[in-house]
């Protein structure tokens, strides 16, 4: 048996599509008789009529029907594999790799995403989320090429960087937990009595240091998802993002709490753009980085 050709293929969607053997032939700019063996050279190479001609125009057989779905399944994925060998001989990158902190609010990225997939359709995202110092591990180790982090560790020297937004950090509580009941300022000593849930990683950056801890019991917990739903359960108090409690928040799942050496001013996490600065983006890395910056959106 002869191998199927993507030229068959091509013959039997233009007879479907157009209705007719002559407007195939015009649409594939090839003479009828052309189209006709072609077809005809398919449905011997099978033993399978495709096509019932007796009527006026070409009606698909139940074979034809059923085949169908796959001769467009695969002609997709053709367009699909010429486009992208396209577009990685002209120096596109074959995927675009972002780094998102657990703290980063999604939905400041995801219009950026849209717009991307609409203008690079070859370039499939890959997305990798993780927190603190691990998430920009990532980045300088090449795992990354774009980095949406916390601006907050030394190495940070190694990235080119463009500022995106500032994350509040809230202190909070379930409503049924004891802290709740005190409306004023938390002395110290008070918080030392209560589990502070803590968000931690795997990461060396972040070995031997700690942000915002208060209390002198912790639990440390590596996934902010899990943390939020430990708060809730009323496990401990903790410091949240203000974008990802706010529901709670509202209504009355979780309290905001006031503890005495609390500073506002120092509850403010910077998240920036980066990538490596010895690395060259290709074109899709080059338009991400370009469109995140012109649209940084100040607080969240």
């Amino acid at each position: 048996m002869d191998s199927l050709t993507l030229d068959q293929i091509q013959i039997f969607l233009a007879i479907v599509d157009e209705g007719s053997f002559s407007r195939a032939a015009k649409r594939l700019n090839r003479a009828q008789s052309a189209v006709t063996y072609g077809i005809q050279k398919l449905e011997a190479q099978f033993d399978l009529p495709l096509f019932d001609r007796a009527a006026y125009r070409p009606q698909l057989t139940e074979a034809g029907r059923t085949l169908l779905v796959r001769a467009r399944r695969i002609a997709e994925e053709a367009g699909a594999f010429r486009d992208t060998a396209r577009s990685l001989a002209s120096g596109l990158e074959a995927e675009l790799t972002i780094v998102l902190d657990a703290m980063f609010p999604v939905p400041l990225v995801v219009p950026a995403l849209q717009a991307f997939t609409a203008r690079f359709p070859t370039v499939p995202p890959r997305i990798y989320v993780d927190s603190l110092g691990a998430a920009t591990e990532l980045v300088l180790n090449g795992t990354g090429m774009i980095g949406l982090l916390p601006m907050m560790f030394t190495d940070m020297a190694l990235l080119r960087r463009f500022p995106l937004t500032t994350i509040e950090l809230v202190p909070v509580v379930a409503a049924g937990h004891p802290l709740a009941a005190i409306a004023g300022m938390i002395a110290t000593t008070d918080l030392h009595a209560h589990v502070q849930l803590v968000l931690t990683d795997r990461s060396t950056a972040t070995a031997g240091r700690d942000f915002g801890v208060l209390s002198g019991r912790t639990w440390r917990i590596a996934d902010l998802g899990a943390k939020q739903a430990m708060l809730l359960a009323g496990l401990g108090w903790g410091n949240m993002p203000a974008h990802m409690i706010a529901e709670d928040v509202k209504r009355g799942r979780l309290i905001v709490i006031k503890p005495a050496e609390w500073h506002p001013e120092n509850a403010r996490v910077v998240m920036s753009g980066a990538y490596l600065a010895d690395r060259t983006l290709g074109p899709a890395g080059t338009w991400m980085v370009q469109h995140l910056a012109a649209g940084s959106t100040g607080a969240s």
